[in-house]
């Protein structure tokens, strides 16, 4: 059986303190998880925090990464600059970039390569805004921007992570229901399995607004396999609550 994944996304958050605080604090409540674990924090940070997960149950992740291999980007950090620094995973295509930064569906699609090339694994977000929702285009989103990735990663798309994350459910605190979720969860892993005979081990993550309370709700679908976490990753009991709930 495929353990889960339980990533957490600490966004634009921490200082040299609190970070230290919250990896000490996961780490003395986490033991033995029976799932994988991730914490994908500010590149600034990613020195300190590999130091201080060296030899741990938990893995390094990153919040992006460039789509350009080397050369003059400036404030850009290329993929091999995260793979010297332990990174295992990398989220791509996150709605905040999406929607802030302008990243495109093909533009994601060649992170996640630049991700693969170096032995990174991707972690993919796809979700649709509220209007898409209510205009009856969730599945339409969705497999578009997902296609995209499979269409420029090809045979790759089976080393890849996925994350649903409804747009209108990210730092709202309102969350798809379980039985909501797992209908776009279910539609994505039809998408997988028309592109890859692997697709089964394809991870697929919910990532909007789990938290410690619906965890094992969303946990128990079929094919939910684990969560992108936001808020809830910076406080060391709820990101535990929800490690548990996946283990």
């Amino acid at each position: 059986m495929m353990k889960k994944l339980i990533a957490g996304n600490w966004k634009m958050n921490g200082n040299l303190v609190a970070n230290e605080l919250l990896i000490k604090g996961l780490l003395a409540g986490l033991l033995q998880p029976g799932c994988q674990v991730a914490v994908c924090v500010p590149s600034l940070y990613l020195a300190q925090i590999h130091s201080l997960l060296s030899g741990t149950a938990i893995d390094l992740g990153a919040q992006d990464v460039s789509q350009h291999e080397i050369g003059a980007y400036t404030g850009e950090i290329a993929g091999s600059m995260l793979k010297e620094l332990g990174v295992r995973y990398a989220i791509v295509g996150h709605s905040e970039r999406r929607q802030y930064h302008g990243e495109t569906d093909v533009v994601v699609a060649t992170k996640a390569q630049r991700a693969l090339a170096n032995g990174i694994t991707p972690i993919v977000c796809v979700g649709e805004s509220l209007a898409e929702r209510e205009a009856g285009k969730t599945e339409e989103v969705v497999k578009r921007q997902l296609a995209a990735v499979i269409h420029a990663n090809g045979h790759c798309i089976s080393e890849v992570v996925v994350a649903y994350e409804p747009v209108w459910a990210i730092g709202t605190g309102r969350s798809a229901t379980s039985e909501q979720a797992q209908h776009v969860h279910s539609v994505l892993r039809a998408q997988l399995r028309a592109a890859s005979e692997h697709a089964d081990r394809i991870k697929l993550l919910y990532g909007g607004s789990m938290n410690a309370a619906n965890a094992k709700d969303l946990l128990a679908q079929p094919d939910i396999d684990g969560g992108l976490i936001g808020g809830a990753a910076l406080k060391v009991q709820d990101f535990l609550t929800i490690i548990a709930a996946a283990s």
